[in-house]
């Protein structure tokens, strides 16, 4: 993980087109170093694509994301994770014949080189998810399903980057265990890492943040900080059930 060394993340006007379907339209939004920010919104608001496109995998149709001053959307997502930006996705992607412990080596791929340096991050994985310790030779599709969330999580650590990207990461999970993944998320964040946190599941990501961005239709359309959220009647009836 990093520690204390983050920088801005600043997304300007980006959109985002899939031939005629556009995703994104002219979303700006920013983390500052040691925020844990969240996005809302349901299915097909924009989310996954707004990430897709901070890791490097998607190139915008027009607009910038930086980080640290420095451009995230050439298509090269080696050096999105050079520059410090991870991402853990949606559905958690692990390689389950592998072991735990091989899926979170992968993840530290970017610093091969640094044999020590990659030992010690795994030592902090395993003091964040003390299971993954017990469970380090076990195929990773054998865990349970929140065991394989912080397998994913403890990957993208592996990274060591200074924001970390969140998608969905309480997906199909009981309540106790988004609880204890969302206290990781804490303790991460706590470590020096900034989140960028997308979610359907707004009382507990709201529970955790510092501020929050709702997502409708590839729009931004409600921002502000976790109380001013918390208090909004649009935000209560839309994603809190009051």
């Amino acid at each position: 993980m990093s520690e204390g060394q983050g920088q801005t993340l600043e997304v300007r006007g980006l959109s985002v087109r899939y031939g005629a379907y556009t995703a994104l339209h002219s979303v700006s939004l920013e983390v500052h170093p040691g925020e844990i920010v969240v996005l809302l919104g349901a299915n097909g608001a924009g989310k996954s694509s707004l990430f897709r496109t901070l890791s490097g995998l998607q190139r915008p149709s027009s607009g910038d994301a930086l980080y640290g001053g420095q451009p995230l959307t050439l298509g090269r997502p080696e050096r999105c994770v050079a520059l410090g930006v991870a991402q853990c996705p949606e559905g958690r992607l692990l390689f389950p014949q592998l072991s735990v412990e091989k899926n979170l080596r992968l993840g530290a791929f970017v610093h091969r080189r640094e044999a020590r340096g990659n030992e010690s991050e795994l030592q902090r994985v395993y003091s964040l998810f003390p299971i993954l310790a017990d469970k380090r030779h076990d195929p990773a599709g054998s865990l349970s399903g929140g065991q394989q969330q912080m397998v994913a999580i403890g990957r993208a650590l592996m990274a060591r980057p200074k924001v970390l990207l969140l998608d969905e990461p309480s997906l199909g999970l009981a309540p106790l265990v988004v609880d204890q993944v969302f206290g990781a998320v804490q303790q991460v964040n706590e470590a020096g890492v900034s989140v960028l946190l997308a979610e359907q599941n707004a009382f507990a990501a709201l529970s955790i943040a510092h501020r929050a961005y709702v997502m409708e239709g590839g729009h931004v359309t409600i921002q502000g900080s976790r109380d001013e959220l918390l208090h909004d009647d649009r935000v209560r009836s839309a994603y809190l059930g009051m």
